[in-house]
């Protein structure tokens, strides 16, 4: 018998705001129960305050993946014991969330994956457990509380995901659009953005569900492939060896790649939720949900088309500011002072050069630095200039100079043609060989003696003019 998987998603992603969703204390983390409040500690008597911050980013999320933001949604109680969880309950949506429905395309095979609801809820603790990286093996665990209370949103897929591949490629595809409008920082390893599987199998052409298990807390897009990829091949071979698949949730090891039993899994009547009598419902507007979207800005689909369509920007250069937001942030800021190169021209360098060196040191990516890159990039354009010189004068700029005073300091380009033939007479006289190979026609040949005069004059040199010099004398030795 030929089995299909049935996978659906559950991402869960903290939103980017400063403080809890219910208290003031800090979601920038610290040492272990340092960032808590009487509300994040469950203290008796402490009421909860709802963040205005984490509801903008919430309903930014459901316009983003085209859902429709309800105007009224209610907070519930969502009650289970945990020792990460003091209050002994979480609070967040069931029946009225902030956002139904939406969708995401996934980018490879155009695939649409259907969301069920987005809601809001805050986070529970952290267990860090002693003597293991997670829970197998562990001899013990400890509770760290920074985390409770931060806000988060749960992502809900339909079941539509047939592969370990799509449910990969969702989640990267979810990741990337948060993090790229600024609702999550998407940091994997912090936990910012993980998610939990709900996997089942049925014998291809039917159209029943089987019994699922839901294996929690996957937290990088490599543990979502092989956790589910596991349980897959887990629940086939339960099934063809004559048991049944048993409804439980299922811990993930990374280190052996496989899926065990945690606990048998609760449905949603044994959380027993019920409104928050503390929390009124929360009320917004259209006129509200439409002064967010338009202030979100557009999403990397959206800008992925234009920079093609309007910019004839490469595939490689846009892939990179999918990815990386604060560049095209940056990009999109700079490329509005240029006055006589393209953007393609700059873009090049922001992707390149300048993207090197963000990994090798902070770059404050300001308003300063985007108007001296376009003058910088305007000069090579001028023919001021070489490319060569570009990459000597950028970390300059980075570190605060202009381009006028790095130009001033270690001098612009050489044009006095008489000057540029004293080093091309030099360095004709060094290679012989050279120059007789370009006698003989061998044109190519000069490439070599190029590059010895730009190594000679540090890249001042203009290259369309020294090539001109040396195919010039060699005619004439």
């Amino acid at each position: 018998m030929t089995f299909e998987a049935v996978i659906g998603l559950e991402i869960h992603a903290q939103l980017s705001t400063a403080s809890k969703l219910f208290c003031r204390a800090s979601t920038q983390g610290g040492a272990p129960n340092t960032q808590v409040s009487p509300v994040s500690l469950g203290l008796p008597g402490a009421l909860p305050v709802l963040n205005k911050e984490a509801v903008r980013l919430a309903i930014m999320a459901g316009l983003a993946v085209k859902g429709r933001i309800q105007e009224r949604s209610v907070f519930a109680r969502k009650n289970y014991f945990y020792p990460d969880l003091p209050k002994g309950y979480q609070i967040s949506q069931f029946e009225y969330p902030i956002c139904l429905g939406g969708e995401i395309v996934l980018p490879v095979s155009q695939k649409t994956i259907r969301i069920t609801r987005i809601h809001m809820e805050e986070d529970a603790g952290k267990l860090n457990h002693i003597g293991a990286d997670g829970i197998a093996g562990a001899t013990g665990s400890v509770v760290d509380l920074n985390r409770a209370g931060v806000p988060l949103i749960e992502v809900v897929s339909e079941p539509d995901i047939r592969t370990p591949q799509e449910a990969r490629e969702y989640m990267e595809r979810v990741h990337e659009l948060f993090v790229f409008i600024g609702v999550c920082d998407g940091d994997l390893d912090k936990g910012s953005f993980r998610c939990d599987a709900n996997v089942s199998i049925r014998p291809i052409g039917e159209t029943a569900f089987g019994t699922r298990t839901e294996v929690k807390n996957l937290n990088s897009f490599r543990s979502v492939e092989r956790a589910i990829t596991y349980e897959i091949k887990r629940q086939i071979q339960v099934v063809q060896s004559g048991d049944v698949v048993r409804q439980y949730t299922m811990n993930y090891d990374d280190a052996t790649g496989q899926t065990t039993p945690l606990r048998s899994k609760e449905n949603a009547h044994d959380y027993r939720y019920f409104p928050d009598p503390d929390l009124k419902p929360l009320v917004v507007t259209s006129d509200q949900i439409a002064a967010i979207a338009q202030k979100m800005g557009e999403l990397p689909d959206d800008m992925a088309l234009r920079y093609q369509r309007d910019l004839a920007l490469p595939e490689h250069d846009i892939m990179v500011y999918r990815q990386s937001p604060a560049l095209y942030r940056f990009f999109e800021k700079a490329r509005s002072f240029l006055q006589v190169a393209t953007p393609g021209d700059m873009s090049k360098w922001v992707v390149g050069e300048l993207s090197a060196l963000m990994k090798e040191q902070s770059v404050d990516l300001n308003d300063k630095l985007a108007t001296e890159l376009a003058r910088l990039i305007d000069v090579c354009k001028e023919g001021t200039i070489s490319t060569q010189m570009i990459k000597d004068i950028l970390p300059q700029i980075i570190n605060g100079k202009t381009v006028a005073q790095a130009l001033e300091s270690g001098g612009g380009q050489i044009s006095n043609q008489d000057d540029l033939m004293t080093v091309v007479a030099a360095v004709m006289a060094d290679n012989p060989d050279v120059v007789a190979k370009i006698k003989n026609g061998k044109v190519a040949s000069a490439n070599f003696l190029m590059g010895q005069v730009m190594k000679q004059t540090q890249g001042r040199a203009k290259p369309d003019t020294v090539r001109d010099l040396i195919l010039h004398a060699c005619q004439n030795v």
